[in-house]
Order: structure tokens, then sequence, then C-alpha cells
């Protein structure tokens, strides 16, 4: 099995030890004769468009650009992306153009190397920023290629292998970028190999008293060990071999990183961590994966719950391998991992892996699939998002998901992060799903949007034309994909609201002047602009809208009478049909319902407000009459509206059990409910209820007060 080079000591230099007939040498187990002469073609080209540069490390130049190259062939990648290792900085440090690339290597080559190029530094106001904007830049560029990664990855191994050169400040800043997004990035392509090694190097960079020390009870303990690991290596082989079954088995070390990690987080003693001794077990099918498993099952007793079936349902980034773990002889806890000897190249090389294969002609196509969704999801994340930073709250989201498993309807598996709400669900499927999304039924039964999914349930999103995201989801919403389209559309009906219903009260500003929006001239709408300093009409609607602008003087801008009678605004009311979402609210001062009088307020913060005309509120707002408009319900209108109810109530048993049967009965949704019982003999109950209009509410309150025990049934305006 094809492995990186020998994991180097942190900070040092690598050593030149490869050169290009070395790595030819290399490349021919695996390449055509002609393939590795035009790597080798690359290499000459990059020597001299490289000849007298050098690197900190005294070296030539040229052999960054060989050590990346040897990194990708020990992965077994295909020729195309080693020419692109060869030539990936000549773009960046030399005169040589794309097309002149272009012109000698081909056009996929020249476009590898120019999507690694871009991947360069820019100045920004902050380093967030900068790092951000990179990996926006990043991500189009995998969009286009996925091998723009992989030579981008090894770029940085490289990189991170010869740290030891730089200043310590420059050398931790390296190190945290490579720990929160490209060892990440590499766990997520499934390069657990690669990941171990940005981790560890990371991890030496950022805390190396601390990679010391760790380092160094590692190596005391190890002793200990070595005789029981072997003990039980030999014993589990034994019995695999007794049994008929053909299989290496390996003891696994945990890396420093990881150890670190696990001390940090899981506030665990570094004993308790070197307790548990692993090992992995290759085998040649998956038929001898589960018959192995069966094994080791009956060898030592297995710990309850510990049991995970990767290869049933594969990892988000392609892993699969049987876990368990057991007790072990002296009752130490074994971790034990049961692949295939493809499942481990998978493991260890994840999404390189899939060149491997296609190169020896077999198929693996499933980590290359995952990746590009993996990738096609970051494209429409990077489109939707506001700005660079926004991207890159949500990426990080997306890379670090504990991932739980659940099925459709129609038995589909779909991978979410841990803590994962219907809502996550739906967007998952597609946006459109959880745009429209209303309701849910998690293995049958129906259940509220915000629970939070656990592996294994089915999940039915019931959704429903015309629906809209609510601004609470994103209260519980987990994963980047449902934050960002949620908060995508919810920018975007925000502003075609606010387009609306700008438009509307412009338009009823300028009839009470006799004139409309159809009347007004492309030169009148210009003044205005220049006036404002708005460079479109839509954009002053959108203002007018929000509120931030008053459609009353707006109308009079357009029309230049400043002159114009202020009370002429209020001769036609403008028409509410209780269905303009966002920007029309609902007062909680007074509750509003269709068949009372009713006015608006324009708000900056709110849009329009809709109050009763007999609210304080509206009352204090009457010598401001640019921001007071007429309103008045339509005469179809329809839905449920909010009002609150005084109820004094004798105290008896199953009093407010009947008083809620009774305000149900009569369809109307009770929505809060609270009880004063300070009075030894009456209870003051104050309900929030649900009611179509005026007519409705009537009816609730006779129904009410024919309730024995009731006193006073009273609707309560602030």
């Amino acid at each position: 099995m094809h492995q990186y080079s020998i994991f180097p000591q942190p900070g040092a230099a690598t050593p030149n030890a490869h050169s290009i007939d070395l790595l030819s040498e290399t490349l021919a187990t695996y390449l055509s004769a002609e393939q590795v002469i035009q790597v080798r073609r690359a290499y000459f080209y990059a020597e001299e468009a490289h000849s007298g540069q050098s690197r900190r490390t005294g070296e030539p130049y040229v052999t960054h650009p060989l050590a990346v190259a040897v990194i990708l062939a020990d992965m077994h990648m295909d020729h195309q992306s080693l020419m692109a290792a060869m030539l990936h900085d000549v773009i960046e440090d030399t005169g040589i153009t794309k097309d002149m690339l272009s012109s000698q290597f081909g056009d996929a080559v020249a476009e590898l190397v120019d999507g690694v190029s871009k991947l360069t530094q820019i100045e920004f106001q902050s380093r967030a920023e900068q790092q951000a904007e990179n990996f926006q830049k990043m991500a189009l560029a995998m969009a286009r290629d996925i091998r723009v990664i992989l030579v981008k990855l090894a770029d940085r191994l490289h990189n991170m292998r010869t740290l030891g050169v730089l200043a310590p400040d420059k050398r931790r800043r390296i190190a945290r970028e490579t720990l929160e997004i490209y060892a990440p990035i590499a766990q997520r392509l499934g390069m657990h190999m690669m990941r171990v090694e940005f981790e560890d190097l990371g991890f030496a960079a950022m805390h190396p008293m601390r990679f010391d020390r760790i380092r160094a009870a590692v190596k005391s303990v190890r002793g200990n060990r070595t005789e029981l690991l072997e003990k039980i290596r030999g014993a589990v082989e034994q019995y695999l071999q007794q049994e008929g079954h053909s299989a290496r088995v390996i003891g696994r070390e945990k890396h420093l990183y990881s150890i670190y990690k696990k001390m940090k987080t899981k506030r665990k003693s570094f004993s308790e961590i070197m307790d548990i001794y692993a090992f992995r077990i290759v085998v040649d099918s998956v038929d001898t994966c589960y018959r192995v498993l069966g094994c080791v099952h009956s060898l030592y007793k297995p710990v309850a719950g510990q049991f995970k079936d990767y290869i049933a349902i594969p990892k988000a980034n392609g892993y699969q391998s049987l876990h368990t773990v057991l007790f072990g002889m002296h009752g130490v806890p074994i971790e034990i991992q049961i692949r295939t000897e493809e499942m481990e190249e998978m493991a260890n090389n994840g999404i390189a892996a899939h060149w491997l294969y296609k190169n020896s002609g077999g198929e693996a196509s499933g980590s290359h699939a995952r990746a590009r969704r993996w990738v096609q999801g970051l494209l429409e994340m990077q489109q939707r998002a506001g700005n660079s930073l926004e991207f890159i709250e949500n990426v990080k989201i997306d890379l670090f998901p504990d991932e739980i498993y659940v099925f459709t309807p129609k038995g589909e598996i779909l991978e979410l992060p841990q803590g994962a709400t219907p809502i996550d669900f739906a967007y998952s499927v597609h946006s459109d799903v959880g745009n429209s999304c209303v309701a849910c039924r998690i293995n049958r039964r129906l259940a509220p949007l915000s629970e939070h999914l656990q592996s294994g349930q089915t999940v039915e999103v019931i959704t429903a034309p015309g629906a809209q995201p609510s601004p609470a989801w994103l209260n519980f919403v987990v994963s980047a994909r449902a934050r960002t389209a949620i908060r995508h559309f919810l920018k975007h009906s925000r502003k075609t609201e606010s387009l609306a219903l700008g438009k509307r009260m412009l338009e009823k500003a300028l009839n009470s002047f006799d004139s409309s929006l159809q009347s007004i001239s492309d030169e009148q709408k210009q003044r205005v602009l220049r006036n404002t300093g708005v460079d479109q009409f839509d954009k002053v609607l959108e203002e007018i809208g929000l509120g931030n602008r008053v459609s009353f003087i707006t109308a009079r801008q357009l029309l230049s009478r400043a002159d114009a009678d202020v009370s002429a605004a209020a001769q036609e009311p403008l028409v509410i049909h209780g269905t303009e979402g966002f920007l029309i609210n609902f007062a909680k001062c007074c509750l509003p319902i269709p068949g009372d009088p009713i006015v608006g307020l324009i708000s900056s913060e709110k849009g329009m407000v809709v109050h009763n005309e007999t609210c304080h509120n509206s009352a204090e707002m009457r010598d401001k009459p640019e921001r007071l408009i007429p309103l008045r319900w339509a005469d179809d209108i329809s839905g449920e509206f909010s009002c609150e109810l005084r109820v004094d109530l004798e105290k008896s048993r199953g009093a407010i059990a009947s008083l809620a049967t009774r305000i149900t009965g009569v369809d109307a949704t009770i929505k809060r409910i609270s009880v004063d019982d300070d009075d030894p003999r009456v209870s003051v109950v104050r309900l929030v209820i649900g009611v179509r209009n005026r007519i409705h509410l009537a009816s609730v309150m006779r129904r009410v007060r024919t309730i024995k025990g009731v006193t006073k049934v009273a609707r309560i305006r602030h």
C-alpha cells in the first residue's frame, strides 16, 4: 500500500532525497511511458522557469514542486495532476502565462495550474476576511476540477513539513489555517493519512511544548504496551486463521493531535486515553468483513452499543468499515476496525484513491461522487452567502459535522450533521422543499419541525404551495445549506415584499394628488433619483416599503408640489389583505382584527405596523401625518388574527377546562393563557385567541358568557 513519505521531525526541512529520476521510477509502476515523459517535461520546464530562485531553506525552488509531485505520486494521482504540481507556481512566480502553458502542456493542465495559482494571498481588511476570500476562490476552482484541491493540499503539506525556517508568528498563523481549513477538507475528502499529518504538524507548530510532552509520554508508555499489544494481535490473527480467514491484523496507534484533542475536549487523563488498544483487520471481501466480525465477537465479549456499520451506511466522505469495541484479556478495551483492501485505500487516500482505481480499470466513483456533491453544495452556499465571512462561517459548520443518517420515505439515505432537524432534512432534499415545508412526520408520527433527528429515523416532509420559511427556523437549523438557503430566501422575500408595498403606498399617495405612477414621466423619476442619490427607482420604492422613506413626501417630490395640501393624503385608505408578508405587522399593543377601524404607522425597523385607530400609540403619532397611513380591511380578508380577552371566573373545579373547551368549540384557537389567582373567590383569566374577525370574536364572547361562574368578559386594548 502506498503511503506518504515518512513523517519528518516537525519544523525540520524535508531533505531533497527524491530526484526526478527516482520519481520517474515510482510513476512507471502505474503510468504509461508516454505519461511519465510528459511529467518529466513539466519538471524540466519548471526547473528552467524557476532558475535562480531559491526557498527559505536555501534549496533551489524547484525542489518544492518536485516534493509536491512526490506526495501526489504516493497517492497514485494521474499524470495531469503531477504536471500541474510541477508547474503550480510558474504563473505566480515567473513571467509564464496560462496561454503559454496551454500551448505546451494542453488546456487541462493549464486550467489546473491556473486554479491552484488563483488561491494566492490578496490584501483584505482583516485576516479573517482574507482567509474567507481565499476559501471562496478554492470552492470555485474545485467546482471546475476537483484535482485543484488535491494539488493545493499536497502543496500545503510540503509547506507544513518545511515550516521550521519561518518566524514563530508566521509559523503559528499557517498552522492555525491548516488546522481550521485544510485538515478538515482532507477529512471531508476522506484523506485520513494527509489529515493526520496536517494535524500533527499543525499541533507541533502551534503548541511546540505540549507536542513534545505528549510525544515523550507516548514514547515512555510504548514499551509497556508493546508486549500486550502483540499478545492481543497474535491471539486475534491465530483465531482468524483457525476459522479459515486470510486477514492482516495491524495495531493502530493514536496520533498525537487526537490524544491532545481528547484530553482537552473530553477532560480525560493521558493514561485513560492510552488504556484503549486499537487494531485494524484488513480482509479480501465485504462478505469476509461480516464473518470476521462474528469471529472477534466470539473471541472477546463485545461492548454493548459500540458497534457501527459504516459499510452498509458509509460516512459522508465515503469512509467504509465495521467498528466494534471488545473486552480483551485482563479487561482492557479493544477497538477493532474491519475493512477490505479497497476500503483501506479509500480510508487512507479518500478521493485520491478514485484516480488509483480509475487507472487500474476498477470503479471507485462513490467517494468521487460524494466529493462532487459536497463541492456543488459549497458553490450553492457561495452564491447565496451575503459575504465571504458568512460563507466561511457556514463552511466551518459543514466541515465539522458528526453525521447522523436518516431515511427518506423511499428508503434513500441522507447524511446530516448531529442535532439536525426536519428543516435541515428538507433543505438537504432540495431548497424548494425546504422553502415550502409546513410540517413533518418522523417514523410516521407528526412531529415539530424543531425536533432533533436520530440516526435510523424515516423522515417525511409535508409541503404546501405558497408556504414560506420562517425567520425563527434560523434559531434551530444546524446545517450550513439550510441556514444559507433560509437567509437567502428571507433577504430576497423582504426585498420583493418591500418593493410591492412601497409601490402600493406611493400609488396611494399620488392618488391623493389626483395623479398615478403610470402618469409619472422618466424625467420626474430621474429628478427624484438625483435629489436622493439613489441609482434605481425600484430602490426608492423598496425604501418606502421598508419605512425608510415617506411615500407622501416622495409623491410631492415627484410632482414638485411642495405646497400640496397635506390633509389630501387621508382621502383614500390603503387596503390590507393580511397576506402581505414580513413588512406588514400587526401591533402587539392593540392586536387589531378585521372589522376594527385601523391606521398604519411607518417604522424603519418593521415596515408598516397596523394599529387600532383608538390605540394610544397611533394617537401619539397624529402630529406626524407623513408617517400615518389610513388603512381599511379588504372585503374578502381571511386568515386568523390574534386578540386578547379578560375573563373573570368564579373558582371551581374544572372551570378553566370548561372555558377552554367552549372557546375551541367555536373554531377559535387559544394561543396563550395565564391565570391570576390573587383573589380567593375569583380567577382572572387572560387569553390570547385567534379569530377571523369582529363577528367571530363577538360569537366567542357570547358563548363564554353562558359558562356558569363567568362574571365578566371583555376585550383588552392596551
